[in-house]
């Protein structure tokens, strides 16, 4: 939508909160917890890259203008807030504090 100069729709004041995590990293991590997780024991797996959804948005609002050679601020233009969804998560997100803690895993990369 940035690249086409089409709205970018935000649910509420964008205030959801969303752990993000990377295809590869959570690969990892499950190969990890195969290998040398113990028998039997539960490991969440996280990205611990928490992001408000409208933080995430203007980030990569700033991103494209940069790349696209737009003045700074003309993507964030195309920022339209809508109605809410009914019985929407404020925040998903997981503590993968065991996994860094008992097997030395943690994500390789974040968004910045």
């Amino acid at each position: 939508n940035i690249l086409n100069n089409k709205p970018l729709p935000i649910y509420g004041k964008g205030d959801n909160i969303r752990d993000w995590l990377w295809v590869e990293d959570h690969a990892s991590a499950i190969d990890k917890i195969f290998s040398e997780g113990r028998f039997g024991e539960a490991y969440n797996v996280g990205g611990l890259n928490e992001w408000t959804n409208i933080e995430l948005v203007r980030f990569l609002c700033r991103l494209m203008d940069e790349k696209l050679g737009r003045k700074p601020g003309e993507s964030e233009k195309l920022i339209t807030y809508v109605k809410d969804r009914a019985g929407h998560d404020k925040r998903y997100a997981i503590d993968a504090t065991k996994l860094e803690n008992e097997l030395g895993w943690k994500p390789s990369i974040t968004f910045e």
